[in-house]
């Protein structure tokens, strides 16, 4: 999405705070309520300090947090003395959380009490110069205590930072999308690629708006999101664990204006009873967006049936990208993840790097006009084969219509070649969650000796439901009348629980490999 041009370039957070100090930016996550000003001072007191420690522009700072108020000031305060933050998924274990630590250089590493045992486990591999948590471990400094002693003042010559966002992990070990502090961009415009994508979507800087941050800040998103919502004046309401009738309490408790979900979400809340669902105001709701995974077409129906047309869908990814998708498109074509806006270009590749007529299936590639500048840190043969001339995949499959709109199929990596067909899992996946007796489900291809690959699932069976013989005939009779014979599973397997993480992203890899030991996949 093309930069915010002068005349609607957002103030940003601190210029914001200095027009109306008291004005309300953050609720934590134990409803105690933050001013813009006293939000500022923080940030400014986390880059005075990080300074004082000797960190200089480049340098790297790490959190293993959960979603908390002094996350977000942290992010602030780097974002004003051009470091990078590093934010580790905390479902991670041990060796995981050192290999970011490492292969980040991070200097600084911030955490909380509740992940001192995933944190130890780390520090016996690497070591951060220097360690501060929320609470007490040993061996730490008390974060709170610290910020409290440093310089409150703006700091000077500042220059804006950046995430350094490791990839999930879904399909191999995470790597760092890495973006380099350029020493010309002010902090007021680190976020002027998400605040347009805002705008594009009609959300503007009026001070009553308020966002709901309901997905981990580790993700791309949320923290993208959350740091919009600030710089563009808007108030933050901040939850650590997402529940469907608790985010409904906050929606109407805070007449929340804009929030950022992703379809597991989407299918929990319309799994509540209606009784629940009808309980609560959502009225105040104008701008839901939703990315991160393909949402069916019936539930993103069903959302809007109850919300309004208010839903705005955004293809993208850590690396860059892509498409807006706005209530009206989709509802003039159904299951679309939007067209290229802007200085955004998608194309359509075969397997030979050639461009395929409208309506066929290839890879998506996507590039910026302006640039694309993400590399995977230290490892340029990954980023090479992301990277097809100036265009950047990162394995999506699709198809564009005549209009130009992007309709995904799946991941390449998950697609089945069974006997030659090519049987997309998220078609299966789709129709599978709409079953009142399935709370989670997952499709992918196991080895089979005839066909190369037969279709497998995996379902999270709803509250109160067995995974018996009897559920797995019924639902492959509710298939049947949905899909195609070809892409019935050919088993079905029951789990208490899919491996996911707390965004919601499935991590597929982790059902699937063990079929595929000591074979190999063609995809």
């Amino acid at each position: 999405m093309n930069a915010v041009s002068a005349q609607t370039q957002a103030l940003g957070f601190w210029q914001h705070a200095a027009q109306d100090p008291g004005r309300l930016a953050l609720v934590d996550t134990e409803e105690r309520r933050w001013s813009r000003a006293e939000l500022a001072a923080q940030s400014n007191q986390i880059a005075n300090g990080l300074r004082a420690l000797g960190l200089q522009q480049g340098d790297v700072v790490a959190a293993i947090l959960p979603n908390c108020r002094e996350f977000i000031a942290l992010n602030l305060g780097i974002t004003q003395i051009g470091l990078h933050l590093v934010p580790i998924n905390w479902h991670l274990a041990g060796p995981e959380v050192a290999y970011i630590l490492q292969d980040s250089g991070a200097r600084v590493l911030l955490t909380h009490e509740q992940l001192a045992p995933t944190v130890n486990a780390a520090l016996r591999e690497t070591r951060p110069e220097h360690l501060f948590a929320l609470g007490n471990i040993e061996g730490f400094l008390d974060f709170n205590a610290w910020v409290a002693a440093q310089n409150s003042a703006i700091p000077s010559a500042r220059v804006g930072g950046t995430i350094l966002n490791y990839t999930s992990g879904t399909t191999g070990r995470p790597k760092g999308v890495y973006r380099r502090v350029r020493a010309s961009m002010p902090p007021e415009r680190c976020y002027d690629p998400v605040i347009a994508t805002a705008r594009g979507f009609g959300i503007r800087d009026e001070a009553d708006n308020v966002h709901c941050l309901g997905s981990p800040l580790y993700h791309t998103a949320p923290m993208q999101w959350t740091m919009q919502s600030l710089y563009m004046g808007h108030a933050v309401v901040v939850m650590n664990k997402w529940e469907p009738d608790r985010m409904l309490d906050l929606i109407e408790k805070y007449r929340v204006t804009t929030t950022h979900m992703v379809p597991t979400q989407f299918v929990r809340l319309l799994k509540l009873p209606q009784e629940v669902r009808a309980r609560y105001d959502v009225s105040s709701l104008k701008h839901v967006v939703h990315a991160a995974a393909p949402c069916p077409v019936e539930v993103k129906r069903s959302m809007m049936n109850w919300w309004g047309p208010i839903l705005h869908e955004y293809y993208g990814a850590t690396e860059g990208g892509g498409t807006l998708s706005l209530p009206q498109d989709w509802l003039r074509y159904p299951g679309t993840v939007g067209k290229a806006v802007g200085d955004m270009e998608i194309k359509i590749m075969d397997e030979a790097g050639c461009e395929v007529p409208r309506g066929e299936i290839g890879v998506v590639y996507m590039r910026r006009l302006a640039s694309t500048d993400f590399e995977y840190r230290g490892d340029p043969e990954k980023t090479q084969q992301a990277k097809l001339g100036d265009y950047f995949t990162v394995g999506d499959v699709g198809h564009l219509n005549d209009a130009g709109y992007l309709f995904l199929s799946d991941r390449k990596i998950d697609m089945i070649i069974s006997g030659g067909a090519n049987i997309y899992p998220a078609e299966i996946e789709s129709e599978l969650i709409l079953h009142p007796a399935v709370a989670d489900c997952a499709v992918f291809g196991v080895p089979n000796d005839d066909w190369g690959e037969e279709i497998k699932a995996v379902v999270q069976p709803a509250d109160g439901i067995e995974g018996t013989e009897a559920l797995t005939q019924e639902l492959l009779q509710y298939l049947s009348a949905r899909i195609g014979k070809m892409k019935l599973p050919k088993s079905i397997d029951y789990m208490q629980a899919l491996p996911r993480d707390a965004n919601g992203k499935l991590y597929k890899r982790r059902l699937r490999d063990p079929y595929w030991q000591g074979r190999e996949r063609r995809i």
